[in-house]
């Protein structure tokens, strides 16, 4: 099967990751990349063989890309994403697709017109902890799921992130950040939203950054750093979601649990791609799966642009598709309005659950 040929945007922390990843997709052809800073990108470019370091201009205007991987801040996604695909070019972007609904309903709109992919992080959820969890649920394992429960609770980033002040201001905040694994974590489990509730608030109105090289400046907070909220499934389960900068941490709160009528399951950490995996069947303890049924248990970031890819020559849909992301970026704003207007809010985006990955592949392959 012919290669894809991808270019980069965007050569932070997170580059890293994709760069030393999708090397070992045979789908995909890393051949440029391109970032504001040029010696940041030259510096990628020489770390990891890369062709070419460029501008974001040339790389756009490279004829043989056939997809941008879209690493810039959470603002910069839609002007990237949206340059990507007016220059015939597919777009994955990390999370969140776009700041706003009105950018992340665009962006679809925009690549069905021109018959083009969009879509993007997270993609833990095609990893092997995620992909088992979703087996033992379509096997009937647990057996009708009847609610959920997700938390991530810490105290944000300005203890050791080199530029922290973007996590709390438009676009950032806990859910924001990282509320797109869990969310996307749980419609690939359970299924589209239909409706959702929720409350938030601000406990610490400024900031200290006490990392380096900003330590001391103080960062004005401008979006909740405390969301708690409630989600009703297309398939009647009762979710509920607790994201927080605002806490020192939970003891034995779970990341996710899926609870069914007859059993519950422990979902691994969804900003990971591996285990563990719990079970619980009625009348029995919980017991680890220990044999997973999926491969790319390991770091596997980049995995969703190799299944854009195989999508593009197999003639399928991705899984980490625009439909899903926007509607995890509906949610995740439609927190912040409930708990504003102080009422149930009603989803108007809904997607199709992600089709499964076969189980039993090896690692790096997904058809």
């Amino acid at each position: 099967m012919q290669s894809v040929k991808v270019g980069i945007v965007g050569c932070g922390a997170i580059s890293g990751a994709y760069l030393s990843v999708s090397a070992n997709w045979e789908i995909l052809d890393v051949v440029a990349v391109a970032d504001m800073l040029p010696e940041r990108a030259r510096a990628r470019a020489e770390e990891y063989d890369v062709p070419r370091d460029c501008t974001v201009d040339e790389l756009l205007s490279d004829d043989e890309i056939e997809i941008v991987i879209n690493l810039t801040i959470p603002a910069a996604h839609y002007e990237i994403a949206r340059a990507s695909l007016e220059a015939d070019k597919c777009a994955y972007s990390e999370k969140p697709m776009a700041v706003e609904r009105s950018e992340g309903a665009a962006l679809v709109e925009l690549a069905q017109d021109k018959g083009l992919r969009v879509g993007g992080a997270p993609d833990t959820f095609l990893g092997a902890g995620i992909q088992t969890c979703r087996k033992l649920i379509d096997d009937g394992r647990i057996g009708e799921p009847v609610a959920a429960t997700a938390f991530m609770m810490g105290h944000g980033h300005e203890s050791w992130h080199p530029d922290p002040e973007f996590y709390y201001k438009k676009g950032g905040g806990p859910m924001f950040d990282m509320g797109p694994y869990y969310l996307t974590a749980l419609v690939n489990l359970m299924g589209p939203v239909r409706r959702i509730t929720g409350s938030t608030r601000i406990t610490y109105p400024e900031r200290e950054i006490v990392s380096e090289p900003k330590r001391g400046t103080i960062i004005r907070v401008d979006v909740p750093t405390h969301i708690a909220g409630i989600m009703e499934f297309a398939n009647g389960a009762i979710g509920t979601i607790t994201t927080s900068f605002d806490v020192w941490g939970g003891m034995t709160l779970p990341r996710i649990e899926i609870y069914g009528t007859e059993g519950s399951l422990s979902v691994p950490d969804p900003n990971t791609f591996g285990g563990p995996v719990y079970i619980k069947s009625k009348g029995d303890d919980w017991v680890e799966v220990t044999d997973l049924s999926h491969g790319n248990a390991a770091q596997s970031r980049s995995i969703g642009v190799a299944d854009m890819a195989y999508a593009l020559r197999l003639g399928r849909e991705h899984r980490a598709n625009g439909d899903l992301t926007f509607h995890v970026l509906d949610l995740m704003h439609a927190f912040h309005d409930a708990a504003d207007a102080g009422v149930h809010h009603q989803l108007q985006s809904t997607c199709m659950q992600p089709a499964a990955v076969p189980a039993g592949l090896p690692d790096f392959e997904l058809d």
